[in-house]
């Protein structure tokens, strides 16, 4: 949030001491669209991409086809 990083791809968690990985971007997508609802503010422009990418298909709104 701070803009310590920018356009991240994914977001991947490591424990060795068992021996596995795996992608957690959609928890860290979650994560800061809660933080960024607590504070009443936009997402910022370095990680919006990301965070629209991941987010859970039920945060995303539908678009509807004008006839």
């Amino acid at each position: 949030m701070s803009g310590q990083y920018s356009n991240p791809i994914r977001v991947v968690a490591f424990n060795t001491a068992e021996r596995w990985s795996e992608d957690v971007s959609e928890d860290v997508a979650r994560e800061l669209r809660r933080r960024c609802d607590l504070q009443m503010c936009e997402l910022p422009s370095t990680i919006s991409d990301f965070v629209e990418r991941h987010e859970d298909r039920d945060r995303r709104q539908l678009t509807l086809r004008l006839v």
